[in-house]
């Protein structure tokens, strides 16, 4: 069988114990192509009513996989990895179509999502809690994790075929039953994975998706059939989703937005900083939470790297993601297109100098794509807009400051705390900044700081509300609970 890449598509449906069906809310919207500006297919909102099959029937499935064996439980994941890897060119096309991307960064997104379906298969040994035997006198004790019921993750555009992967496996691996409901701007990948899901085996009602825009999110938070809640966005969303979700009662996890720095000393590979700090703050269109877009430079190498970040820069190639020199696809909607050309002005209002302008790019053919070129701005003062809030756009600003302490100062000053870069050839540099950088994901002589999914994605302040991220062990615990098991046989 293989996957239907081409549009038109059809509109996007629910998948709700185990079978196919059309959402039945009353508003929905056109599924673009936004290198284009073309409909490839429409999504409609599901009501609440839909909401409410999904979770009873999560419910009632939770039942019988939680007292499934272990090993039973991951056999489905073993054939769901298979597949998506058999598959894997087939949804990266169709995430190129609806996102903008190109297909290189498509391949790469799955291929990490994929691993974390590789992670989530050695549950058995990452379920174990501990036995403690003696624990008093003719007492032994044993911690036992358990499943918590049904669990929902609500996943952004950015990543659409990674992300909900953060979540899926772990959710279903540890016991639970899990609900998607991906972003409505490009929902086709979530679609096509799901009908490789429908094909690995799992019971009806453990994995469902549910289509929709704020209302569906809104009836998740608010069921008391839903035990928890994973959500990755923007920072004021992000916020709003911890808040009202934990007043409901239930487990949080909320990633939101970013405002990274990459650091470049006097002692760094400046051929290879400057590589890859444009990569950084340009790949995927800008559009992802670990993009380095604030570059601190100390002083006495800042005017040599700022020409090479120009001569890097002006190589990259924009054009439709599926095509193969391509290093820039499009941005996600015009209307983000155009908040990113309004902090571009902001940035040369506030003084900014504007050393590379990415607004007048063109494709030729694509008329109705929504492009933007690499834009540099240089001498940007810490306090400048440009220099504070996330642009979610291939936009990079060059700080010069004196020396490391001033550039770990500058970076400890932000509101966000996600991922931070050093470039540097000194190990005392990397220590300090190690020691010293208040960020949940941190990368030396690395352009950006991605953790496997053996290792938890980190985030602090307002990049992330919860105690409990992504990925790696910290799944485990958000998606289970100890029971202490304390056990005397008087007679023994």
């Amino acid at each position: 069988m293989s996957l239907h890449t081409t549009p038109p598509w059809d509109s996007v449906r629910n998948y709700v114990d185990g079978s196919w069906r059309t959402p039945t809310g009353e508003d929905g919207q056109a599924i673009v192509n936004p290198a284009t500006g073309e409909a490839v297919s429409h999504v409609e909102f599901s009501s609440a009513a839909d909401v409410d099959d999904a979770v009873a029937a999560g419910r009632k499935a939770f039942e019988t996989w939680q007292s499934t064996p272990v090993e039973e439980r991951i056999q489905p994941l073993f054939a769901l990895k298979q597949l998506l890897e058999t598959h894997q060119a087939e949804l990266a096309e169709v995430l190129v179509r609806e996102h903008g991307k190109t297909l290189a960064e498509a391949n790469g997104e799955l291929r990490r999502g994929i691993e974390n379906v590789e992670v989530a298969c050695g549950i058995p040994s990452m379920m174990q809690a501990g036995h403690l035997p003696n624990a008093a006198p003719e007492i032994d004790e044993t911690a036992v994790r358990k499943p918590l019921g049904v669990f929902t993750a609500i996943t952004p555009f950015n990543f659409p075929g990674m992300i909900p992967l953060w979540f899926l496996p772990y959710a279903v691996a540890t016991g639970n039953a899990f609900i998607l409901k991906p972003s409505e701007q490009d929902p086709v990948v979530a679609e096509r994975i799901f009908e490789l899901i429908d094909r690995a085996g799992f019971p009806d009602g453990v994995v469902q998706l549910v289509h929709g825009s704020v209302d569906t999110v809104n009836a998740l938070l608010d069921h008391d059939g839903i035990a928890g809640v994973s959500f990755v966005g923007s920072t004021p969303v992000a916020r709003t989703v911890y808040e009202r979700a934990a007043k409901n009662g239930k487990r949080v996890q909320a990633q939101g937005g970013a405002k990274n720095h990459v650091i470049v000393t006097e002692s760094a590979d400046l051929d290879f900083a400057a590589e890859k700090t444009v990569s950084s703050a340009c790949a995927c269109g800008g559009e992802r939470c670990l993009a380095n877009d604030v570059a601190v430079v100390e002083e006495s190498v800042y005017d040599e790297f700022t020409d090479r970040v120009l001569a890097v820069a002006r190589e990259q190639t924009v054009g439709d993601g599926l095509d193969e020199d391509t290093d820039i696809g499009a941005l996600i909607t015009p209307e983000h297109g155009e908040r990113v050309r309004e902090l571009i002005a902001t940035g040369i209002d506030e003084g900014a100098e504007l050393l590379l302008d990415g607004c007048d790019v063109s494709v030729d053919g694509q008329p109705g794509g929504t492009f933007l070129g690499p834009t540099v701005f240089g001498d940007v003062e810490p306090t400048m807009t440009i220099a504070r809030e996330e642009i979610f756009g291939p936009v990079l600003g060059l700080v010069p400051v004196s020396d490391l302490d001033e550039a770990i100062e500058l970076l400890n000053r932000s509101d966000f705390g996600n991922a931070a870069s050093l470039f540097t050839s000194s190990g005392a540099d990397a220590r300090a900044v190690r020691h010293r950088a208040d960020v949940g994901n941190l990368g030396v002589n690395a352009g950006t700081a991605a953790p496997m999914a053996f290792f938890h994605f980190g985030g602090r302040s307002d990049s992330f509300f919860g105690d409990l991220h992504a990925q790696g062990e910290d799944m485990i615990h958000f998606y289970t609970d100890k029971t202490i098991y304390i056990e005397r046989w008087p007679d023994a």
